[in-house]
């Protein structure tokens, strides 16, 4: 009769064991495909995570999955929670650090890390999953995504719902205006070097959002570097950089003398963001997407508009860049 119990709970609470003194047997392998096209398998659950990018580590955490990461970038800043984490270079990667690691599953990007390290960490049997953004969607999914990879759906579907509530109230804001009302933006990573996005960037859509119409939205390389003659015949109304906080729009006149005739320079539309809200495709895309709106509109977000700098922004001042990277920077 005992016997018989026994069995009994065991079929109701725990079908993968073997038998009532057998203890539980680990869950089967799970076989997901990444945005590689690639068959990745992860054993469950997934315990310990290492991130290749810092946007990749924002999206774990609002995944409710920060505390499964065990190391993360040299570059990593955000959320607070990863200055307790060990760090672990990622170009190129330290493929040592990540198996001492001993990860249940790493996080990559094809903006960040080549896609052929896979023939590696495969070596290695160290499970690694791409993700790659082309859209404000892919980062939303990419939320969902990971907190299926990591067990913590749940949360992650409460994030990515509330972020696209975010994103719908600001486009209610601006979806009314005409043409005529949205400003002309050029939007900039380098301010000598003139880094800008292509038209297959979710920046454009960034800046739609906001109010405005970007003006390399139909340019074909994906990350153009812009001619001085681009400038001045594109005549943008606004022109906001990734430069941060500190940025002295003066600075760009310097460097570029002829733009006195451009109308962002002349009427003083030059605005600068901390580089991580929109180079770094991840959940603070959307207070990216707000700011660029105050920007364009302080008339309607409450006159956020200085063009010289945001006291609740941080960065570094531009001429401190030594060498600014072609777009996306994640």
């Amino acid at each position: 009769m005992h016997a018989l119990r026994c069995g009994l709970l065991l079929a109701l609470l725990l079908p993968v064991a073997s038998g009532c003194g057998g203890g539980e047997q680990s869950p089967a392998p799970t076989t997901v495909t990444d945005a590689l096209g690639r068959t990745v398998e992860l054993d469950r659950p997934v315990g310990r995570v290492v991130s290749l990018a810092p946007n990749l580590t924002e999206i774990a955490f609002a995944a409710g999955g920060g505390s499964r990461l065990v190391a993360v970038t040299t570059a990593d800043d955000y959320p607070p929670a990863v200055d307790s984490l060990d760090r672990i270079s990622a170009l190129p990667v330290d493929f040592e650090a990540v198996a001492a690691a001993n990860p249940d599953l790493v996080l990559a990007t094809d903006q960040v890390n080549p896609p052929g390290d896979t023939e590696t960490f495969a070596a290695l049997d160290v499970p690694i999953y791409f993700f790659s953004f082309g859209s404000l969607t892919d980062v939303f999914d990419a939320i969902r995504r990971t907190g299926v990879l990591l067990g913590t759906e749940a949360a992650a579907t409460d994030t990515a719902r509330a972020l696209e509530r975010r994103m719908a109230r600001l486009e209610a804001r601006t979806d009314s205006l005409e043409t005529s009302e949205r400003p002309r933006v050029l939007v900039l990573v380098g301010d000598d070097t003139l880094y800008s996005f292509g038209e297959e960037s979710y920046v454009h859509r960034l800046v739609e959002l906001a109010g405005g119409r970007s003006v390399t939205d139909t340019l074909d390389a994906s990350a153009p570097t812009l001619s001085e003659e681009f400038v001045l015949t594109a005549r943008p109304d606004v022109i906001i950089g990734a430069w941060g906080a500190d940025y002295d729009p003066s600075r760009l006149l310097e460097l570029h003398p002829t733009w006195d005739v451009v109308p962002a320079v002349r009427n003083g539309r030059v605005y600068s963001l901390p580089p991580s809200l929109l180079l770094r495709p991840g959940p603070r895309l959307v207070e990216g997407a707000r700011r660029v709106a105050a920007r364009l509109h302080p008339d309607r977000f409450g006159g956020v508009g200085s063009p010289s700098r945001s006291p609740d922004s941080s960065g570094l001042r531009s001429s401190r860049l030594s060498s600014p990277a072609p777009p996306p920077t994640p």
